[in-house]
């Protein structure tokens, strides 16, 4: 069953990061529909936090098809964080990461907690910055993707490692296809806060 799990919620997940590419909202479907079978199938594995991360991107796709679902006038458009920001996100992520694998590692039976914890707080803080259709998400995907193969692998969820392969390099993809939108605009104002 767990198989079947795991090939169907990859097979979501392709659809999904081939639609956000595109920026194309019917990417929020897929994203939700491969969630919902993701969150049974690592609860099943003892990864907890992505469990819960799982549950968070259901969430976070209910809100980034709102986001995106607005008039022509009213859509977003690709922009990006300043370069000083990051240092408060990681901060902060790498803070949160060893409250939750401090959890974790104590209070459950979970297998590696701390890594767990650390690409699940990221993946947190890349699917809002993605939802808001800022530009160094992306970046943020590369760094946890590749993180996660090896989280994956360990509990032999090699489908799933093999999806983060892919969504390693569909990130890159992601963060060039992006970056030319926000080059086309070349307007100052596309970095906010």
């Amino acid at each position: 069953m767990d198989l079947v799990l795991e090939i169907t919620a990859v097979i979501l997940g392709f659809a999904y990061l081939y639609f956000i590419i595109k920026e194309n909202k019917i990417c929020w479907f897929f994203g939700i529909a491969s969630s919902l079978v993701s969150i049974w199938l690592f609860y099943r594995s003892t990864l907890y936090a992505e469990s819960i991360l799982y549950v968070y991107y259901v969430i976070i796709g209910v809100y980034g098809y709102v986001l995106w679902n607005k008039s022509p006038e009213e859509q977003l458009k690709v922009t990006d964080v300043k370069a000083s920001s990051h240092l408060l996100i990681i901060s902060v992520g790498i803070l949160l990461s060893y409250a939750l694998g401090y959890v974790f590692s104590n209070y459950t039976d979970a297998k590696s907690p701390f890594l767990d914890s650390t690409t699940t707080i990221f993946s947190f803080i890349a699917s809002y910055l993605e939802a808001k259709k800022k530009l160094s998400g992306w970046i943020y995907w590369v760094v946890i993707n590749l993180s996660t193969i090896f989280l994956y692998h360990n509990r032999s969820l090699d489908y799933y490692a093999g999806l983060t392969v892919v969504y390693t390099v569909f990130s890159v993809v992601g963060y060039i296809q992006w970056k030319k939108h926000l080059n086309k605009e070349n307007k100052p104002y596309n970095i906010v806060h």
